[in-house]
């Protein structure tokens, strides 16, 4: 196994609640596949929005960031949910799109990430489904909120409340070591709304958290962001944060989209928190045969448990514990 990170990141990791590792993929090779997946998924959603007349007109040979943005402006917003690794928390359909393209498994599987996470975590790695894909585009005029006309979640225009992303899954799982794992795809900078946190958040444990749009939101009262940083990073690089550590996302007033991947891992055999999505077993040293190599495999998880979910009565789906009742949320 790789050593990616010291024993002074390691302490970081334990006493701030969070921690970096550079470089832990190539953007230029690693990152390739991944790339020409998603502009195929644009150039098909902008056709279907050409034929509807949600847009005027579509660049295909323009780069990437510049599509996303046009699209974006044309028609006043852009579901990720045809590029998102995760199905949705409510209205799933037997149609509901997700991205099962190896490409994303190629990137929660990465020998070197994954030798990052064993770090931190032991030597039984497990994929927890809570696992998103970011996209956030320029919204100069609205620099710590949603940007104008955002009609879905989720959506390129909408930022991150403060939050801990053990707030977001069901209490079972209050006692499941779960690792975020924060992965920009584009340069992450200060600018374009990179991730800030509160450190040392992590020692306070569970705060209490408010359905809130547009996402679940900790109270003001609850976080001191005179102690909050933003953590900039250079695509391809990682950061770590323990499932208590407080943190958010404000707009991006750059010029270009900040593309970015949550993912999730924990040790093997604890709940996940989100019992109705698939994990799998990423690494193993007791039993190294259980770890799951074929995206193939991967990918009919997540369309079995579509089709189990389509026949589930929605009130009996539950995601997390919060209730705008909470007093807290007054």
């Amino acid at each position: 196994m790789a050593s990616l990170l010291t024993d002074a990141q390691l302490e970081q990791f334990r006493e701030q609640g969070y921690t970096v590792a550079e470089d832990v993929f190539d953007p230029d090779v690693d990152f390739r596949a991944l790339k020409r997946d998603y502009s195929d998924i644009l150039d098909g959603l902008a056709a279907e929005m050409l034929d509807e007349g949600a847009i005027q007109s579509y660049a295909p040979q323009t780069p990437f960031s510049d599509r996303v943005i046009s699209v974006y402006q044309q028609s006043g917003n852009l579901s990720l949910q045809p590029f998102d690794i995760s199905l949705p928390l409510k209205n799933i359909t037997a149609d509901t799109p997700m991205y099962l393209g190896k490409a994303a498994f190629d990137l929660f599987t990465h020998p070197p990430l994954i030798d990052t996470v064993e770090q931190l975590l032991g030597t039984e790695v497990y994929s927890n489904p809570v696992q998103h894909i970011r996209m956030k585009v320029p919204t100069p005029d609205q620099p710590n909120g949603p940007g104008p006309n955002v009609t879905g979640v989720p959506g390129t225009a909408v930022t991150t409340p403060w939050h801990q992303d053990n707030g977001v899954v069901t209490e079972d799982a209050d006692d499941t070591d779960m690792l975020t794992v924060w992965v920009p795809v584009t340069d992450a900078t200060v600018e374009s709304g990179c991730l800030t946190i509160v450190p040392g958040s992590h020692k306070r444990g569970m705060v209490g958290h408010c359905p809130r749009f547009p996402a679940l939101t900790i109270p003001d009262e609850f976080v001191p962001e005179d102690l909050a940083i933003p953590v900039p990073l250079r695509a391809g690089s990682a950061l770590f944060l323990t499932q208590h550590t407080m943190h958010c996302a404000h707009a991006n007033v750059t010029d270009a989209i900040r593309w970015s991947f949550d993912l999730r891992y924990q040790p093997t055999g604890q709940p996940t928190g989100r019992s109705w999505f698939p994990g799998f077993v990423v690494r193993s040293k007791s039993d190294p045969s259980s770890a799951l190599t074929d995206h193939r495999e991967w990918a009919s998880l997540w369309e079995r448990a579509r089709e189990r979910l389509v026949q589930e009565d929605p009130d009996t789906l539950r995601f997390n514990r919060w209730s705008a009742d909470a007093p807290w949320c007054a």
